[in-house]
């Protein structure tokens, strides 16, 4: 047992009651071309289990502040053998696994998409060995439709990343997002602004809970993600860096496969070929769905997508709905959802719609202090590698160099098999 077993007994009366009864849902088979999206199915033997049953209570805010940490719910322990065959039915470990983990579901004051009051939630995992202080990763995910295949809910992929990085030794922040695990309200969707605020807070929200499990955080953060959350990492690296860091200090950035440059390389590469016809159909009716909530860029469905998909698209994206319900709903390519008019306006954004893109790229346009990997493969047809080239080159005109790092010839979750167990063993030189 860690150092953190001692805290046990203390954790149970700052808890939320387990419900040992919840289904552990196995994962749903998904179309590889939107495995960045969904699941890797996993035998049900290795879902994580629950924790004993713990006595109900609240943690008590002391005030009203953003990072406040409400409740903290045991949810899952592997030991280092359990750690270890989890990842290797994803074909993901590669000799990383020192240690046993356990997880727990955080619920944290944090704002919305308009700087609202409102909550959130994220998994923090903790080695169940190694140093008493820790270093902390911050990771976040890649795209999810469903609320509950958020990392602190997930059984499956969503839980990958964290016992991946905390079985070597160090905790793991990973943040639901807005809208995604327990967190009220749809998801804003490719909205970089309000994922980083929700990934800061979860910092702040991680560190109190480390602290009264005993297991108290150095201060250090080495940031990570894959796919859209490769380029949340490197916006929360930024912010970081820039004022937001909150007591604490960025050491690595080690994203993988992130949508960097949507307008010069992830648009255009859904129109030339780059990008799989099934990705580019999930892809396009998310960002358009989610982002009309927060921009005008249609007044009715019907402007943008052709029926019959303009009476049903916006109700597949309510959380609710698993990847493959969504495709199967939808035609086979983008010519084929979008209007005429709206195909070209997506070939060749402006107003609204340029102003929405543009928000979310400029995630690499600063000076990080810290060192910088960019981790892609040359064979994904989600986010293509030209992302990664793009982001480098940002980097590279204010005087950093970030190497992109080819994974080969895999595809897009290809690129996390095999640059996830890799940053993992980067971290561990970098903290010597």
């Amino acid at each position: 047992m860690g150092p953190d077993a001692a805290a046990y007994d203390d954790l149970l009366m700052t808890t939320q009651r387990v419900n040992t009864r919840r289904t552990h849902r196995s994962s749903r088979a998904i179309r590889a071309a939107v495995a960045a999206c969904a699941t890797v199915a996993l035998a049900a033997t290795l879902t994580a289990p629950a924790f004993a049953e713990a006595r109900p209570a609240t943690v008590a805010a002391p005030h009203h502040g953003r990072g406040d940490l409400l409740s903290v719910e045991i949810v899952a322990e592997l030991d280092r053998e359990q750690v270890a065959a989890f990842l290797a039915q994803a074909e993901i470990g590669d000799g990383t696994v020192r240690h046993g983990v356990r997880a727990y579901r955080l619920t944290y004051r944090t704002i919305d998409t308009a700087g609202r009051p409102t909550t959130a939630t994220g998994l923090l995992t903790l080695p169940t060995g190694g140093e008493r202080r820790l270093d902390l990763v911050a990771d976040t995910h890649g795209t999810m439709v469903h609320r509950d295949y958020a990392p602190s809910v997930a059984t499956d992929f969503g839980k990958l990343p964290s016992y991946l990085h905390a079985s070597a030794g160090r905790a793991v922040a990973a943040p639901d997002y807005l809208g995604l695990g327990k967190g009220p309200g749809p998801h804003p969707y490719m909205d970089t602004r309000s994922s980083v605020t929700a990934s800061l807070d979860m910092l702040s929200a991680a560190r109190s809970a480390a602290q009264r499990l005993h297991r108290p955080l150095t201060g250090d953060v080495y940031a990570t993600g894959f796919s859209q959350g490769g380029q949340v990492a490197m916006a929360l690296g930024r912010e970081l860096s820039t004022g937001g860091s909150r007591g604490f200090r960025l050491r690595a950035l080690a994203p993988i496969a992130g949508p960097y440059d949507l307008i010069g390389q992830e648009v255009p590469a859904l129109f030339d070929g780059r990008v799989n016809d099934t990705s580019g159909i999930f892809y396009v009716s998310y960002f358009l769905v989610a982002q009309n909530r927060l921009h005008p860029l249609y007044g009715d469905p019907s402007e943008a997508f052709r029926a019959p998909y303009a009476q049903r698209v916006e109700a597949l994206f309510d959380g609710e709905h698993h990847e493959e319900d969504i495709v199967a709903q939808l035609p086979r390519t983008v010519k084929e959802l979008l209007t005429p008019e709206y195909y070209e306006r997506m070939r060749h954004p402006d107003g609204a719609l340029l102003a929405a893109l543009k928000s979310q790229d400029g995630s690499c346009d600063w000076k990080p202090k810290a060192p910088v990997r960019l981790y892609a493969s040359a064979g994904d047809t989600d986010v293509p590698i030209g992302n990664a080239k793009s982001c480098a080159a940002d980097l590279a005109a204010r005087g950093v160099r970030a190497p992109v790092l080819d994974q080969g010839d895999v595809d897009h979750f290809g690129s996390f098999k095999r640059g996830g167990p890799k940053s993992v063993r980067w971290f561990d030189r970098l903290a010597g």
